[in-house]
C-alpha cells in the first residue's frame, strides 16, 4: 500500500522537543479569550511543558497516578502530557459526577487531580486548578530540563490509564504505553496528510482516546494548529470564527451539520430548484441544478464553515454513506475509521490512498486485522496486533486473558471483509439478537436502517422476551420538530405513531422476515448516550 513518509517518535516529550525546534515561532493552540485570542507558539508550548513537568518533580509526583478532569482547553493537554511523562495520566470524564471522578481516581490510585473550576467544585479532595496549571507555566520558573530528559518510558510501560465509557455497563482501565500511542499517530500520518497549515477545531471529549491521539498528538506532531470549540451547542459558530481546515467528529455531529446545511439550502435556494433539496439527497441534489448556481451554493456553504474545512475524520459509530457522498458534492473529504480504546485507538480507516465510504477502510499500516471463525456469510469476530494494542486491562490478569490471545487483541466485534481487505462492522458480539431459527440479528444494522430516516431521532434495537419467544423489538423517540415542520402543526401522539409505525413497515419490507421488527416502543424523551453521543446500551436504555 502507497503511503507518506513519516517520523516515528518514541514518547510524548520526543514530539515536544522535534516540534518545538523544527517550527519554534508558529502557533500551536489559538486559544479565544474574553477579548480576542492568544496564540501559544510550539517554543513557548515546550516551554510550558517543561516548567510544569518540573512543577511535578518538585511536589515528588514522578511515577504517580494523576488524574485530568476537565473541558476541552490547552491546560487539559499539558496536564495529560507532563503526567503522562512524570508519570500516569489518567483521563476522566468530567461529565461525571464528583464521587464518580473520585471512584476512578481510588481506582486507578491517583495521587493528585488537574482540574478546571467546575470538576474542582464537585470534588471533595484537594486538586490543581487548571488556572494554577497557567500560573505555573507563566511563571519564570527555570525547567529542570535535564532532571526531566533523563526520565526514560519503557516501551511497555503504562503512561496512561483510561477507563473506559461504560457503553456495557461495566469499566475497565485500559493501559497504554506511550509508545502505543506515538505508533498509532505513526501508523495514521502515513495514510491521511496533515500538512503544518492546517487547523483543528477540538469538539469531541479530550478524555476519549480518539480524540486525544488523533486530533491532539497526532495534529502537533505536524506542526498544525489546534483551537477549542466552546460547547457542542457553539460548534457552527465557532467553526466560523476560527477558519478549520480539519474536524474530527462523530457520525452524529456529522448528521446534524448536514441538516443543517441542506436547511440552510433549501431557505436560500431559487424558487425553482428547491424541490431537488426538499425530495432528494444534497448531492443528488446538486447534481440536478445548473453549474452556476452549483458553484454559488458550494461557495456559500465553504463560507458557512469557516472557508477552509477541507477534512472530516469521522469515527465511534457507522456512518451513513449518503452523507459522506453529500460532503463529498461539497468538497470536503470524508475518511470514515474503526477503532477501540485499547488499541489507541485506530484499526482500520479509509485514507489519502484508500476510500470505499461503505466501510471503515483498510487496516493502517503496522496493523493485522483478521475476522476469527467466520460464519457462512463471512461474519466473525474483529482480531487484530500492532504495536497499539494495549499492554492490557489494569489489575484485571482475567478479563486481559480474555482478549489478548496468541498475540491478537479480540475485540469483541462482528466484521467481515471483502476481497480488498476492506472491513466491514456488522456490530458487537454481545449485541446479538439470535432468532428462533437460529440465525443472528445484528441490531446495529437495523438501527442504521431506521438512522437514514430523519422523523426518528433517537434508536435503539434490543432483544424482547416478554412473550415467550425472541422478539424483535426497537424503541424510538421521534424527532418532533422534523415531523412538525413536514405537517405544518404539532403532531398529535396518533400522528407520531402512524409516522414511526409508516417507516418500520418500509424497513421491514427490505429484510427478510426473521429480521422483522414486530414490537415498537414510542419514547417520549432522548435515550442516554455517552459523552461521545453513543447511545448506551445499558440500564434505562435496554429496560
Amino acid at each position: 500500500m502507497k503511503t507518506y513518509n513519516a517520523t516515528k517518535f518514541s514518547s510524548f516529550r520526543e514530539i515536544i522537543d522535534r516540534i518545538a525546534e523544527k517550527f519554534k515561532d508558529k502557533t500551536a493552540f489559538q486559544i479565544k479569550q474574553s477579548e480576542g485570542y492568544r496564540e501559544i507558539s510550539f517554543d513557548t508550548f515546550r516551554l510550558h511543558f517543561y516548567r510544569l513537568c518540573t512543577y511535578l518533580l518538585k511536589k515528588d509526583m514522578y511515577k504517580k497516578r494523576i488524574a485530568v478532569s476537565g473541558a476541552n482547553c490547552y491546560e487539559w493537554v499539558l496536564s495529560y502530557l507532563t503526567a503522562a511523562t512524570v508519570g500516569v495520566a489518567v483521563p476522566v470524564d468530567k461529565e461525571l459526577s464528583g464521587e464518580d471522578i473520585e471512584e476512578f481516581m481510588k481506582a486507578g490510585e491517583c495521587s493528585a487531580v488537574f482540574c478546571d473550576r467546575k470538576v474542582a467544585e464537585k470534588l471533595s479532595v484537594e486538586s490543581v486548578s487548571f488556572e494554577k496549571v497557567m500560573e505555573i507555566v507563566d511563571s519564570p520558573m527555570t525547567p529542570a530540563f535535564f532532571e526531566i530528559s533523563k526520565i526514560e518510558k519503557k516501551r511497555d510501560e503504562m503512561s496512561v490509564l483510561i477507563f473506559t465509557s461504560g457503553t456495557t455497563g461495566s469499566s475497565k482501565g485500559v493501559m497504554l504505553s506511550q509508545d502505543n500511542i506515538c505508533s498509532n499517530v505513526y501508523q495514521t500520518v502515513q495514510i491521511v496528510k496533515v500538512k503544518d497549515s492546517d487547523k483543528t477545531m477540538s469538539i469531541l471529549p479530550l478524555h476519549h482516546t480518539y480524540e486525544c491521539t488523533l486530533d491532539c498528538l497526532l495534529i502537533l506532531s505536524q506542526g498544525a494548529c489546534i483551537c477549542y470549540a466552546e460547547s457542542l451547542r457553539t460548534v457552527a459558530r465557532n467553526i466560523r470564527e476560527y477558519s478549520p481546515s480539519i474536524l474530527v467528529v462523530v457520525p452524529e455531529l456529522l448528521a446534524v451539520l448536514n441538516r443543517r446545511i441542506k436547511a440552510g439550502i433549501i431557505e436560500g435556494c431559487p424558487k425553482n430548484y428547491k424541490h431537488y433539496f426538499e425530495e432528494l439527497s444534497l448531492a443528488e441534489a446538486l447534481k440536478k441544478v445548473p453549474f452556476v448556481i452549483r458553484i454559488a451554493i458550494k461557495n456559500k456553504v465553504k463560507k458557512t464553515l469557516g472557508g477552509r474545512l477541507r477534512l472530516f475524520i469521522v469515527g465511534a459509530a457507522e456512518l451513513d454513506t449518503a452523507i459522506v457522498d453529500d460532503f463529498t458534492a461539497l468538497g470536503i473529504r470524508t475518511l470514515q475509521g474503526y477503532g477501540l480504546t485499547e488499541c489507541s485507538p485506530l484499526l482500520a480507516g479509509n485514507s489519502d490512498f484508500y476510500f470505499n465510504p461503505s466501510s471503515t477502510g483498510i487496516a493502517i499500516p503496522g496493523v493485522e486485522i483478521k475476522i476469527d471463525n467466520p460464519n457462512a456469510d463471512g461474519v466473525g469476530e474483529i482480531i487484530a496486533r500492532g504495536d497499539n494494542i494495549m499492554l492490557g486491562y489494569y489489575n484485571d490478569p482475567e478479563s486481559t486473558a480474555a482478549v489478548l490471545r496468541d498475540g491478537w487483541f479480540h475485540t469483541g466485534d462482528l466484521g467481515k471483509m471483502d476481497p480488498d481487505g476492506a472491513l466491514y462492522i456488522k456490530g458487537r458480539i454481545k449485541n446479538v439478537i439470535v432468532a428462533e431459527n437460529g440465525k443472528n440479528i445484528f441490531p446495529e444494522e437495523l438501527e442504521n436502517r431506521l438512522s437514514v430516516y430523519e422523523e426518528l431521532q433517537d434508536i435503539i434495537v434490543v432483544s424482547d422476551k416478554s412473550t415467550g419467544r425472541v422478539t424483535v423489538k426497537a424503541k424510538i423517540f421521534p424527532n418532533i420538530d422534523f415531523i412538525k415542520a413536514r405537517l405544518g402543526h404539532h403532531p398529535s401522539n396518533d400522528e407520531l405513531e402512524s409516522t414511526v409505525k409508516g417507516i418500520i413497515e418500509q424497513v421491514n419490507s427490505k429484510i427478510p422476515s426473521y429480521k422483522h421488527i414486530k414490537k415498537l416502543e414510542i419514547l417520549t424523551e432522548g435515550l442516554e448516550k455517552t459523552t461521545t453521543r453513543k447511545i448506551k446500551r445499558y440500564g434505562a436504555n435496554v429496560e
